[in-house]
């Protein structure tokens, strides 16, 4: 396995509700060594060239870098990417915060979305362990009150929210993704 990889990504399947680890090789941590270059390796390898940006066959990539959550400062970075609603090409954008680094200390790399949920759901990654879960409580609620209920729900102040908040529940086409409320 490479230097400060986890050697795996998650993958979850909203439509069927599953979740399944794959194994990367460490020729594409050598070749891409994350963050933005291996998001666009993942969506390349695994979306439909004619998937809509809103469709269920989109894919929506969330990936670290090798040096992701190293004592240093600026390697919290990781990469959301997907087929943007904007341009109908490659959509890519970068955020810091905590959400990085506790999904590498989670065990995972990347975090692959693919398909479409039936109704809200949120997905819950602690210690190599993932699981979708029902969210309806906070569909329509503003990203504070997202965050406060998660925090209250799972009784713990430490965990990491990225939210799309009521924009992107709503399809907005420059909604953002925030962690932490960033």
């Amino acid at each position: 396995m490479v230097a400060g990889t986890n050697g795996k990504i998650l993958h979850v399947d909203l439509t069927g509700e599953r979740t399944w680890d794959e194994e990367v090789a460490d020729a594409i941590y050598r070749r891409y060594l994350g963050g933005g270059a291996m998001a666009c390796y993942f969506l390349l390898r695994d979306l439909k060239a004619d998937a809509g940006p809103f469709s269920p066959d989109n894919l929506l990539a969330f990936t670290t870098s090798v040096i992701c959550g190293l004592p240093l400062s600026g390697t919290n970075r990781f990469t959301a990417a997907a087929k943007s609603p904007l341009t109908l090409g490659y959509g890519e954008s970068e955020a810091g915060g905590w959400w990085g680094p506790e999904l590498k200390a989670a065990g995972y790399d990347a975090v692959l979305l693919h398909g479409r949920a039936s109704k809200p759901a949120y997905l819950f990654v602690h210690d190599g362990k993932a699981e979708l879960r029902d969210a309806s409580r906070y569909w329509g609620k503003l990203s504070g009150e997202v965050q406060d209920g998660l925090v209250e729900e799972l009784g713990d102040k430490r965990i990491r929210v990225l939210q799309c908040g009521v924009a992107g529940e709503n399809r907005v086409r420059f909604a953002a993704i925030v962690n932490e409320l960033r």
